[in-house]
């Protein structure tokens, strides 16, 4: 019998895998086909928070020259991002899991089954994997995890393409990580919910361009997210010459919390863990997992140590208690968001990004105390201008129970 099971192998998964492998751990993993398939979207990081985990080299793309623009200007943010190279980053991960001889089944996970000293998953055609402890990466739409019901779960979406276009649609070397201008836009469509541009130099002539949502609920249309970008193109003078990719996203940035009393642990998205305020996760992925594992690795290291008290301490690992009250502070974030009209929105990113550089970059990152995340917050207010500061203390009476989960929780 094996010490883990692991569901899933996009990046959350495959990166818990090959965390879990060096750690000396037994692992097998199930998947949906071959774990070797390639991702379909793009990950974009900020060099620093690699730098820190020595995985700089799986970076493909770097920019220094990377900018915000809102209806009152460009705002530069002094800080690198970067694209992650994925078939290096998903091949070094395989290469690790291969030479920790660890295990490889396909199928859908259709049933699980808990016993006194290990988990039973049965899949769609009948397989039968037993492990000491299964670990649900699977998504957000997880196989295994279990979480409470919500009935209003906000989305982020967005519709890009890579391709050739007939002039540049960024200067030249520049990422272009918000632009929210809607000059663009008919006076009907800014009744509509705002969207900004994400977009990249990849260089010799080629571009990523991508409409995005923060959030709204429902999710939306990738139709009228692919007609914003190509409207938005065409007011700058700009056609898409030669598509090479296109690109999909829509992931949820409010799911609720999974019950950490369960046995089966979450990671990535099974467990909740996409920034409610800024759509982040990969970042979060490459810092916890190690931890995760080492966590794992210890509790198992014991032949007494039952698979729920193995759960128990995993989730705890993930989940600590200030995590989770800095949880519920994003969450109010991310109300304040979908609440602001553009105008707002505008005023409120001038204030953000005109924070220290440390201030906006561990907000987003989610890598500050919930103290400095309180400070962080406290020094926007101040920045912020009327309007935004109208809006957020509206905010604490619609949603004043978000902030008392931080406290309570």
């Amino acid at each position: 019998m094996q010490d883990v099971l692991v569901i899933g192998a996009g990046p959350a998964g495959l990166s818990l895998v090959a965390a879990l492998a060096e750690a000396g751990l037994a692992v097998q993993g199930l998947t949906l086909g071959d774990p070797a398939q390639p991702w379909p979207n793009t990950y974009g990081i900020w060099v620093d928070e690699l730098e820190d985990l020595g995985l700089v080299p799986f970076l493909e793309h770097r920019w220094k020259d990377c900018v915000v623009h809102v209806n009152s200007g460009r705002l530069p943010l002094h800080r690198e991002y970067g694209l992650l190279h994925n078939n290096r980053l998903q091949t070094h991960w395989l290469e690790l899991a291969e030479q920790h001889q660890v295990t490889w089944h396909q199928g859908r996970a259709c049933r699980v089954e808990h016993l006194a000293d290990h988990t039973r998953v049965t899949t769609e055609a009948g397989e039968i994997l037993t492990a000491r402890l299964v670990v649900d990466a699977t998504g957000h739409q997880a196989a295994l995890v279990q979480r409470p019901a919500a009935s209003a779960i906000s989305f982020q979406a967005a519709y890009g393409v890579v391709g050739r276009f007939s002039k540049p649609p960024t200067d030249p070397q520049q990422m272009v990580f918000m632009d929210f201008r809607d000059d663009y836009l008919t006076p009907s469509d800014r009744q509509q919910p705002p969207t900004f541009l994400y977009a990249m130099d990849l260089g010799d002539g080629m571009y990523f361009v991508e409409e995005t949502s923060l959030a709204h609920h429902p999710a939306m249309p990738m139709e009228t997210l692919e007609q914003r970008l190509y409207q938005r193109l065409r007011h700058r003078g700009i056609e898409v010459k030669d598509i090479h990719h296109v690109e999909h996203c829509l992931f949820p940035m409010n799911q609720p919390l999974p019950d950490f009393t369960q046995r089966v642990v979450g990671f990535g998205g099974a467990a909740s863990m996409v920034h409610p305020a800024s759509g982040y996760m990969v970042g979060a992925l490459l810092r916890r997992g190690p931890g995760l594992a080492a966590v794992i690795a210890a509790a198992l290291s014991s032949a007494q140590t039952t698979p729920a008290q193995a759960a128990s301490q995993a989730w705890g690992a993930l989940w600590p208690a200030d995590r989770v009250r800095k949880h519920y502070l994003y969450l109010f974030g991310l109300e304040n968001l979908m609440a602001f009209d553009a105008p707002q929105l505008h005023q409120f990113f001038t204030a953000f990004f005109n924070l220290p550089t440390d201030d906006w970059a561990g907000f987003l990152a989610d890598n500050l105390t919930l103290p400095e995340v309180v400070q962080a917050m406290v020094g926007l207010f101040g920045r912020a201008s009327n309007p935004v500061r109208l809006g957020l203390m509206r905010s604490v009476f619609s949603h004043g129970h978000l902030l008392g989960r931080t406290l309570m929780s």
